[in-house]
């Protein structure tokens, strides 16, 4: 098991994840993630698309969830486009 904090790029039964989940919460068995996909419809700030690798991937907000950490595997960071997620889970759950 990968240790994730939040921001991190994990891969998850071959999609990639982000980890939006705060470090400062106590360790637990699960851990949030949003999927990143290619061929998701984007709407403006909640669904922005990040640069990972080279490649654009739409962060696909409404579809939040909690995955067991032992199944995630980090390959990566989006933490300087942090701004943008934290954004796109504040228009999900308040709507601003």
């Amino acid at each position: 098991m990968d240790y994730l904090t939040r921001f991190d790029v994990a891969e998850y039964s071959g999609v990639s994840m982000v980890v939006v989940e705060s470090d400062l919460l106590p360790p637990d068995a699960s851990i949030v993630v949003i999927p990143l996909l290619s061929d998701y419809l984007a709407v403006r700030h909640l669904n922005p698309e990040l640069q990972i690798d080279g490649r654009r991937l739409v962060l696909a907000t409404r579809l939040i969830a909690a995955v067991r950490r032992s199944s995630l595997r980090r390959t990566g960071s989006v933490a300087d486009q942090g701004d943008l997620i934290t954004r796109a889970v504040d228009i999900l759950m308040a709507g601003v």
